[in-house]
C-alpha cells in the first residue's frame, strides 16, 4: 500500500518563509522541563469550579475522576505526540494548519485566542476580588466601583507586562503560581480534615457518589473546561530547550498533579460538610473560610427553608491572620491562570499572523524580549474593554444578555479543540514518515473519545441541559425564564457568528499578504 508523503510547500509558503525566519530569529530559549511542568499546573488548575463540583454531592467527584480517566488522559496522550513531533512556535495553530489548511487554522486559532483576554478581564478579575472580599473584609463589605477599578486595571495590565517580558522572567511567575496552588489547595485539604475531626464527618452516603445522566449533562462541560490546556506550552515550543523530550514528560506529570489538586479538595468538602450545607456554598473561598474557623472564629448556619442551609463564617485570631494569606494566594492563583493562557495563546495568534493566516501587523515579535508585544497589548485592551463592560452593565436585560455572551466567549476555548484533537490522527496518516519521539497509543480511539466529548460540551453551551431537561432546572441560566430558550440560543449564536466572521477576516488579510509576497517573488524571478 502506498504511503502518502508530506505535501510539497506551496508558493504561498515559500513566499513568506523569509519573513517567518526573521521573526523566529527573535525567539529566546528559556523554557526547560521543570518550567513546562509548573506552567502546565498554572494552566490547568483553577479554583472557579471547585465549589460547583461539590454542590451537587458525590456525583460531582465521581464525574471528575471519570473525566480525568476518559478525557484528560486520552487528550494528554494526543497532545504529547503532537508537542514532541512538531516543535514549531505556535504549536496548536501550526498543528491545525498543517492538518486542515490556512482557513480552518485561522478560524480555529481565533477561537483559541479570543477566550483568554475575555476570561482575564471577566471571570479572573472577579475571582481575585472574591479572594480579597471573603478574607480581607467582613461579609457585609462590598467593593465600590472605584475600588474595583483600582484592583481590576492593574490586575489586567500587570498580566500584560509579564506576558511582554521574555520567558526568562515569565516562567518564574508561572512557577510562583504553581507553588501557590500547591500551598492553597494542599492547605485546604488539610484544614477541612481538621474541621471534620472537630465537628464530625457529614459527607454524602456511598450511594450519592453514583453518577447519573442529569449530573453528567450538568457537570461534564464544566469539568472538561477545567481539564484542557496540555498543549499550551507548545505555543512557545521554539523557546524550549528540548521540546521533543520535555513536552511528554511535563504533560504526564501534570495529569497526575491536576487530578490530585482538583480531586482532594472536592472530596474534602464532600466528606466534611453536611450535604445540605454543601449545596449552599457560594464557592471555594467560602468553603475554605468555613473550614478555617478551626483556627479561630465562628460559623452561623441559616436554614434556607428548602432543605439547604447557608453558612456565614467570621474568623478571629489566628484564623483571621491565616485568612489574609489565603486571600493573597487566591489572587495569585487567579492572576497566574490568566497570565499563562495569555502568554501561550498570544503566541499562537502572532504565529498565525506571520504564517499568513492573520493580519501581518500582528505577526511581529520583539527583538528585545522575543515576545509578541503587539498581540500582548491587543489582549490587554480586549481584557480592559470586557472588564469595563462587566462593571458598567449591572442591571436590566442588557446585563442578562451580556452575561450569556460572556459565558460563551469564555467557553470558546473548548470549540477550538474540535480542530486540535483530530490533528494528530490526520498528520500521522498524511505524514507517516515524520519523526515522532513519542507515539500516542490507541490514537484513533483517543481522538474519537476526546473530540466527541468536546462536541458534546459545545452543544451544551448552545442548548443547556439538552438530552435531559433542556433549559430548565439546574441548567437554567440566572435571570432567564424557561420560555426564553430561543432568545437565549440567539444570544449564544450571534457571538459565535461574530467570532467566526472576524476569524475569516483575519484569514483574508493573511491570504492577501501571502498573495502579494508570492507575486513579488514571481516578478523577481521572472
Amino acid at each position: 500500500m502506498a504511503v502518502e508523503s508530506a505535501p510539497a510547500p506551496t508558493s504561498y509558503d515559500l513566499a513568506i518563509a523569509a519573513e517567518v525566519q526573521a521573526e523566529k530569529a527573535k525567539l529566546q530559549k528559556h523554557f526547560g522541563r521543570a518550567d513546562i511542568f509548573f506552567f502546565l499546573v498554572c494552566t490547568l488548575v483553577g479554583i472557579d469550579g471547585l465549589g460547583t463540583l461539590a454542590t451537587v454531592g458525590g456525583a460531582g467527584f465521581t464525574w471528575l475522576i471519570l473525566s480525568v480517566l476518559f478525557f484528560a488522559v486520552p487528550s494528554a496522550l494526543i497532545l504529547a505526540e503532537l508537542g514532541a513531533a512538531y516543535t514549531d512556535e505556535g504549536g496548536p495553530y501550526v498543528w491545525v494548519r498543517m492538518a486542515f489548511g490556512h482557513v480552518i487554522g485561522a478560524v480555529n486559532n481565533f477561537f483559541y485566542w479570543v477566550t483568554n483576554p475575555v476570561w482575564m478581564g471577566g471571570t479572573l478579575v472577579a475571582t481575585g476580588l472574591t479572594g480579597i472580599t471573603v478574607f480581607w473584609y467582613r461579609d457585609d463589605h462590598t467593593f465600590s466601583k472605584a475600588s474595583t477599578y483600582l484592583f481590576g486595571i492593574p490586575f489586567i495590565w500587570l498580566g500584560v507586562l509579564f506576558a511582554i517580558l521574555s520567558f526568562k522572567v515569565g516562567k518564574w511567575i508561572a512557577t510562583v503560581g504553581a507553588i501557590a496552588r500547591f500551598l492553597l489547595l494542599g492547605f485546604f485539604t488539610l484544614v477541612v480534615l481538621m474541621y471534620g475531626a472537630k465537628h464530625g464527618f457529614h459527607g454524602p452516603s456511598l450511594g450519592d457518589y453514583k453518577p447519573g445522566f442529569s449530573s453528567f449533562v450538568l457537570l461534564v462541560p464544566l469539568i472538561l473546561f477545567s481539564l484542557v490546556g496540555f498543549e499550551l506550552p507548545s505555543a512557545a515550543a521554539e523557546e524550549m530547550t528540548d521540546a521533543a523530550d520535555d513536552v511528554p514528560s511535563g504533560i504526564a506529570k501534570s495529569v497526575v498533579a491536576t487530578a490530585l489538586l482538583y480531586g482532594l479538595p472536592v472530596l474534602g468538602i464532600l466528606v466534611v460538610l453536611p450535604a445540605s450545607q454543601a449545596t449552599g456554598l457560594l464557592g471555594f473561598p467560602d468553603a475554605l473560610k468555613q473550614a478555617m474557623s478551626v483556627f479561630g472564629g465562628s460559623v452561623a448556619v441559616t436554614d434556607n427553608g428548602d432543605g439547604t442551609s447557608t453558612a456565614v463564617t467570621h474568623l478571629t485570631g489566628a484564623g483571621l491572620a491565616i485568612g489574609w494569606i489565603m486571600g493573597a494566594l487566591i489572587v495569585i492563583v487567579a492572576f497566574t491562570s490568566g497570565l499563562t493562557w495569555i502568554m501561550g495563546s498570544d503566541r499562537t495568534l502572532a504565529v498565525s499572523s506571520y504564517d499568513g493566516a492573520g493580519p501581518k501587523a500582528l505577526g511581529k515579535f520583539s527583538a528585545r524580549f522575543g515576545t509578541p508585544v503587539r498581540v500582548n497589548v491587543l489582549s490587554g485592551f480586549v481584557s480592559t474593554a470586557i472588564f469595563v463592560a462587566v462593571l458598567e452593565i449591572t442591571s436590566g436585560s442588557a446585563a442578562k444578555f451580556f452575561t450569556v455572551a460572556l459565558s460563551l466567549a469564555i467557553s470558546t476555548t473548548l470549540i477550538s479543540y474540535l480542530g486540535i484533537f483530530p490533528a494528530a490522527w490526520v498528520l500521522r496518516r498524511r505524514r507517516p514518515n515524520d519523526h515522532r519521539p513519542y507515539r500516542s497509543p490507541w490514537l484513533p480511539f483517543t481522538t474519537i473519545i476526546s473530540t466527541v466529548a468536546i462536541l458534546f460540551c459545545t452543544v451544551e453551551l448552545l442548548f443547556p441541559g439538552l438530552g435531559d431537561t433542556w433549559f430548565a432546572g439546574n441548567y437554567l441560566a440566572t435571570g432567564w425564564d424557561t420560555s426564553e430558550k430561543w432568545v437565549y440560543l440567539l444570544t449564544e449564536a450571534v457571538p459565535l457568528a461574530i467570532f467566526t466572521a472576524i476569524a475569516l477576516a483575519f484569514w483574508w488579510f493573511g491570504k492577501r499578504h501571502r498573495e502579494r509576497a508570492a507575486a513579488q517573488i514571481a516578478n523577481l524571478t521572472g
